[in-house]
């Protein structure tokens, strides 16, 4: 999956009043623009709606691309990444879950991504994957709306009563998606 939100920001890097620049801009404006309007669909209407609006804006922007001539400096980095990455930069068109840009994923990740320091001193490999999964099942249970502290209580006063190991399957009650986990554990 490609980035719009990157390949925007390779653009708006460009130094100067570049016109050629301020167009490409205008082009990722206008997929976000759409996008936006989209949110509330379910994935099937919207990929039919990208199909219709923002595949056209994508194709007239590679055309516009394909226009210029051989340029120099950050301007020519920003439109060697968007053909470069032109084949992930369009996979969100095939799939109405996904989204045009990762922002939102690398928003989930940024407590990882300050902490990383931290993780020098995880002195072993245990501890390097007890924290890989601590930040897993508290992300998770962020996008899903969950009251972490509540969430956590729940899973260390259920848990420990529940045979899992033999019975694996059990643990699906506990995914931050389980019907009793959202009642019990939702919101603040």
């Amino acid at each position: 999956m490609g980035c719009w939100a990157h390949a925007r920001r390779k653009f708006k890097d460009v130094p100067g009043k570049n016109g050629k620049a301020k167009q490409a801009i205008d082009y990722c404006n206008q997929i976000f623009k759409i996008e936006r309007a989209l949110q509330g669909l379910s994935p099937e209407e919207r990929y039919e709606q990208r199909q219709l609006q923002v595949k056209p804006v994508i194709e007239a922007f590679y055309d516009f691309l394909g226009s210029f001539i051989p340029m120099k400096g950050k301007l020519q980095t920003a439109v060697h990444y968007v053909l470069n990455q032109k084949k992930e930069l369009m996979a969100f068109l095939k799939d109405g879950r996904l989204e045009a840009s990762n922002n939102r994923a690398e928003r989930a990740i940024k407590t990882v991504v300050i902490g990383r320091k931290n993780y020098l001193f995880s002195t072993s490999l245990s501890g390097a994957e007890a924290n890989a999964i601590i930040y897993s099942i508290i992300e998770t249970a962020k996008e899903h709306g969950l009251n972490i502290y509540k969430y956590l209580t729940y899973l260390f006063e259920h848990l420990p009563n529940v045979e899992f190991l033999m019975k694996p399957k059990l643990l699906e009650d506990f995914l931050p998606w389980a019907k009793n986990v959202q009642e019990y554990c939702k919101g603040i």
